[in-house]
């Protein structure tokens, strides 16, 4: 009986394990055994005590082991992954002809989890519906947020590394004649107005005045004046702040920032070079008049941002109204946040300022993530899966890396890690070979051989126990430790299990390398191990990412072959 309780326990083991991702759990493990045979409840003490001998000794084995362990020996129990139906993006409303979507990062850094949202979901919907894609950066700010020259470039790259590619891309500083022309079609008409008074004149108007009818001077300029200011600010007769284009809007409007908003103003471009046109222009258009400019000339039918922007889209309206254009379908969503992880875009850029890199691992940016081992399709999912949700979203970095988990399990190739605190001989009858698979699949694998007196790094955790402790080189054969070497017990797996040994990945001396694992906690230092990995790791390059067995998913920063780092992505 006690040999088919300890087996009953062991397949339940296995069966919970396989079924969460390798990890089993003694209370889920004790209660099919309970259930099973009723009989042994009143053991219960006891049963739990063996259940977490067995169930440590089945979370020692490697995922695809358990699975195989499974298959071969209770396959009755293997519960086969529900197939998930891939979650699409639900339809677009209103759409008529070619549907256009655009993305408008301001290139005044590098592009995060949060705003990625906006690119991802407006490519999704412009290849669902075999439209067109537009990127264009929204760049007349070189004052306030002044653009960097290199962030055009990281921007691209990180849009290309998610997958996304434009079908057309501008930058809005290129545009800035067909801003002028608008801006004086709507001078013409009698739409805006050049305000030459001071910012505290205009607001005691729009803030007290305008609700009782009082007149704000520069208002009621004459077509023919305004156009004539106009003509001196283009050609710098003004200062900053000391000319500004309004639009006028409705003087009633409860919302003050509606008001009479500014479409053009003056900035000091000798002060505050554009890295692009540097001191050509003096003034610029504000984001709400250009953006509104650029996505009617575009055509685009569909613009998807966030819901911070619900004040900007009805500003732009206004532009729409007076020209008798078409407003492009606007769809709002909520703010996407990863737990944990400082999102402000200003914050990232004073992190950069002060030493940090864009591709810093402790990070959001997609650079971050990328080098931390994300990969493009996990960002990419959980974005569609989020959808357009109008709340706002957080996700927890477990969200990203249990997705980011189950898209590399098949495909990141498993290798032997370990910190060892010293090396042990390997004392066994003959030399041997452990043929160990790369990946599940077991379509590739490598071969270590071993002879008698070989010296063996083991993990640290392993080593913890101490004298007489015996445990399973993976795919090899099975040791006791004793002292400051591994004497040879048996070889076959199944004489591992009777002996409750863990099984333990470990490193040939002789074939080893260096490895200097360095583990990134948001906002915080970062943790790092030094080890050796085992001789396959020479194959490996820059940005593979692998499984170090029974440590986690990791992404080779810098492959040498005397030296590896690696980030550490997540178990």
């Amino acid at each position: 009986m006690e040999m088919d309780l300890e087996e009953t326990i062991y397949k339940y083991a296995l069966a919970n394990a396989v079924k969460h991702e390798g990890k089993a759990q003694v209370g889920p493990v004790v209660s099919k055994v309970f259930a099973e045979h009723p009989e042994l409840k009143s053991r219960a003490k006891e049963i739990v005590q063996l259940a977490n001998k067995i169930v440590q000794q089945v979370n020692s084995m490697v995922p695809e082991d358990q699975r195989r362990e499974l298959e071969k020996k209770y396959p009755e129990l293997l519960e086969e992954r529900r197939v998930e139906e891939k979650k699409t993006l639900p339809e677009l409303p209103n759409v008529k002809g070619t549907v256009v979507t655009r993305f408008a990062p301001n290139p005044d850094g590098p592009i995060h989890l949060g705003n990625a949202r906006a690119a991802v979901l407006s490519f999704e919907y412009a290849k669902m519906y075999k439209g067109k894609f537009i990127l264009r950066f929204d760049d007349t700010d070189p004052k306030i947020k002044k653009p960097l020259k290199e962030a055009y470039n990281w921007i691209e790259e990180d849009l290309a590394w998610l997958g996304i590619k434009w079908d057309y891309k501008f930058s809005a500083s290129s545009r800035m004649d067909r801003y002028y022309e608008v801006a004086k079609m709507l001078i013409e008409k009698g739409h805006a107005y050049i305000d030459t008074g001071s910012d505290k004149d205009f607001k005691k108007w729009r803030d007290n005045l305008a609700k009782k009818g009082d007149p704000y001077k520069p208002r009621n300029n004459s077509v023919e004046e305004n156009l004539e200011l106009w003509e001196k600010m283009l050609k710098g007769a003004f200062q900053e702040g000391e000319a500004v284009v309004r639009i006028k809007t409705d003087p009633n409007d409860p919302d003050p920032s509606q008001i009479d908003w500014v479409m053009l103003r003056v900035i000091n471009t000798k002060k505050n070079p554009h890295p692009i046109t540097g001191d050509k222009y003096v003034v610029w258009p504000t984001y709400n008049f250009a953006t509104a400019v650029d996505d009617h000339d575009y055509e685009i039918s569909h613009i998807l941002r966030a819901k911070e922007h619900m004040s900007n889209t009805e500003k732009q309206k206004w532009v729409y109204k007076y020209l008798g254009w078409n407003v492009p379908e606007i769809l709002q969503f909520g703010r996407l946040k990863l737990e944990g992880f400082m999102m402000s875009k200003s914050k990232i850029r004073g992190m950069m300022e002060t030493g940090s890199q864009r591709d810093d691992p402790r990070l959001p940016t997609i650079a971050g993530l990328r080098r931390r081992g994300i990969i493009p399709e996990t960002i990419r999912e959980l974005i569609i899966q989020v959808g357009l949700k109008v709340t706002d979203a957080t996700i927890s970095f477990m969200n990203v890396a249990s997705l980011n988990r189950k898209l590399l399990d098949p495909v990141a190739k498993r290798v032997m890690f370990v910190v060892p605190s010293n090396s042990l001989k390997l004392n066994i009858p003959q030399p041997m070979r452990a043929v160990i698979p790369l990946t599940p699949s077991k379509q590739e694998v490598r071969e270590i051989t071993v002879n008698p007196g070989d010296e063996i790094y083991l993990d640290e955790r392993d080593l913890k126990e101490g004298e007489g402790k015996i445990v399973r080189l993976m795919d090899l054969c099975n040791v006791k430790i004793m002292g400051n070497s591994l004497e040879y017990v048996s070889q076959d797996l199944d004489s591992a299990k009777k002996l409750g040994a863990n099984i333990v990945q470990w490193v040939k001396v002789s074939e080893s390398v260096k490895v200097r694992l360095l583990r990134a906690e948001p906002n915080s230092n970062t943790e790092v191990k030094e080890g050796y990995g085992e001789g396959y790791f020479r194959r490996l390059k820059d940005g593979d990412i692998v499984q170090l067995i029974r440590y986690g998913f990791a992404r080779v920063d810098k492959a040498d072959q005397d030296k590896y780092e690696m980030i550490f992505s997540h178990e």
